[in-house]
């Protein structure tokens, strides 16, 4: 037994810390119920919702270039390179002042998970599709590029038309409506 210990301890230390987490979750999950904490954690998942829906509308009345990616918890490291370190609050103007010209940050990918603005200015992976249509540039291709290499979902706003497109799974559907906008980050603005 103590040979098994000290052989698997680093598994056990990890199954010990999550079967804690876990249960912690579960009474965090139970007790919110109780108290109303789960309407508190809906009403900031709306905002956040709308805040990057008002963004993205407006840099595309403005036709300011964008590149939004949802990471919903998936490990972007590795496929992501650089970047700025930003862990904020998800709203309209930082997204809005982020892409400006005069940004230090417009260059690039701003990266959402976890309810915060994580990274901004990330390069991200260009996507070598040959079935992208002619008009995707470097924006569009790299979109589709991360979604290709990780589970998340990109949104393009074009600096030259002002369209809004949405990339997933490698493909990327272009000219949203707002009912189509609003229908993806439902889908994919996730904890």
């Amino acid at each position: 037994v103590i040979v098994i210990v000290v052989v698997f301890q680093q598994e056990i230390r990890r199954f010990l810390l999550f079967l804690g987490n876990t249960t912690l979750e579960r009474q965090v999950e139970i007790a919110g119920r109780f108290f109303g904490k789960n309407e508190a954690v809906t009403d900031e998942r709306e905002r956040q919702k709308i805040a990057i829906r008002l963004a993205i509308q407006r840099m595309s009345r403005r036709k300011t270039g964008a590149l939004i990616v949802l990471a919903n918890g998936a490990n972007l490291e590795g496929i992501v390179s650089s970047g700025i370190e930003l862990d904020a609050d998800i709203s309209e103007a930082l997204l809005e002042s982020i892409f400006t010209k005069e940004s230090p940050l417009h260059d690039g990918a701003v990266v959402i998970g976890d309810g915060k603005i994580q990274k901004a200015s990330c390069v991200l992976p260009i996507s070598e599709n040959a079935n992208l249509p002619d008009t995707a540039g470097m924006r569009h291709r790299a979109a589709v590029g991360i979604t290709e290499k990780a589970n998340v979902a990109s949104f393009v706003v074009s600096e030259e038309n002002g369209r809004i497109s949405l990339a997933y799974k490698g493909e990327l559907h272009e000219e949203l409506t707002e009912e189509q906008i609003v229908e993806a980050l439902n889908k994919h603005l996730q904890e």
